[in-house]
């Protein structure tokens, strides 16, 4: 269902915790998007609302898209005292650039993708991302569609599992782990975390601080929720919200997404392309960005300190171009 959601009263103070979700990179990405008033941006992840309230603060208006039906909800309440200049619309940032919503306030000067899950999915028992608290083996962003990891994991075939382990989570033991899950499937079906968990402990053994699921775990949510695939198509239809002079920026957590966003943004930002073949460059004829990143920006210690989860973050941005293409040409 993708649709807008009304701003609900904040939450108690109880609920307000700052740990929902820690904005990562927040004062660089803001000052990449560069907000003042009248100017309107779109968040695709919305997530506690962190990144939308810093741009909102700066007097701009922000359309806030999340998966999360939850995350959306909280967020929307936490960010109604900016009233009309906060929009809340539920849907995936695959699918953004043929909501109504999100193009009723089209162009944009800009967009933020956050990836990843949040901290309050990761840290909630119930939405199964984790190993570290044993919930239901779910890990769906939007727990109302979709299949959830139990199913894949008690369904898919041994080579299909050792693809998506290998090729998700960059797992080197991913043929043990998948063997070892189809012959304890047929004893006891994985309906929770910590019993999949336990196995792959079992399977692997344990050596240092990183508990040997990480990798598996990691594969099976990006698969669950299509991540590569969201993100490819995004990439592919953000910029045609986005008006000449306008910046994408996007957060990665893993080097799946931070190797395709680092290829998308180079191969349309380079204006000539050469090959020893041809007697001399030729225009791009995809050149339509200026890189803003040609190095990955990433946490300092001062942030990584406070929030560890920031360690793997990788900002990068582009700016479109449009006279500049045309100049060229």
């Amino acid at each position: 269902m993708n649709n807008s959601v009304s701003a609900n009263p904040p939450p108690s103070a109880s609920t307000e915790t700052a740990d929902w979700h820690v904005p990562v990179l927040c004062t660089e990405a803001v000052g990449l998007l560069r907000p003042a008033p009248g100017r309107v941006f779109f968040d695709g992840t919305l997530g506690g609302g962190g990144h939308s309230r810093a741009l909102l603060e700066a007097g701009a208006r922000v359309v806030g898209l999340d998966r999360d039906r939850e995350s959306l909800e909280r967020a929307a309440g936490l960010l109604g005292s900016f009233g009309d200049r906060f929009c809340a619309v539920q849907g995936n940032f695959a699918e953004a650039a043929g909501l109504p919503a999100v193009r009723a306030a089209a162009p944009y000067d800009g967009a933020l993708l956050d990836l990843g899950v949040s901290s309050h999915q990761l840290d909630t028992a119930s939405r199964g991302f984790s190993f570290r608290h044993d919930g239901p083996l779910d890990m769906r962003m939007d727990p109302s569609s979709g299949s959830p990891a139990s199913d894949l994991v008690n369904t898919g075939d041994e080579a299909g599992l050792v693809r998506i382990f290998r090729e998700y989570g960059e797992e080197p033991q991913a043929r043990r782990v998948a063997r070892a899950i189809v012959a304890e499937r047929e004893r006891l079906p994985f309906m929770r975390t910590g019993q999949l968990a336990a196995l792959i402990e079992k399977v692997l053994g344990r050596r240092g601080r990183i508990h040997p699921a990480t990798r598996v775990f990691q594969a099976l949510r990006i698969a669950v929720n299509d991540e590569l695939g969201a993100l490819r198509q995004a990439l592919a239809t953000l910029p045609a919200l986005l008006r000449t002079g306008a910046r994408l920026v996007v957060i990665t957590f893993h080097s799946l997404e931070d190797r395709m966003v680092k290829s998308f943004f180079r191969l349309d930002s380079e204006q000539w392309l050469d090959r020893p073949e041809w007697p001399a460059p030729r225009l791009n004829p995809d050149w339509r960005f200026l890189d803003l990143t040609r190095k990955p920006v990433e946490a300092g210690q001062a942030e990584t300190a406070r929030n560890p989860r920031a360690r793997s973050a990788r900002l990068r941005a582009v700016e479109i171009l449009g006279a500049h293409q045309e100049a060229a040409a």
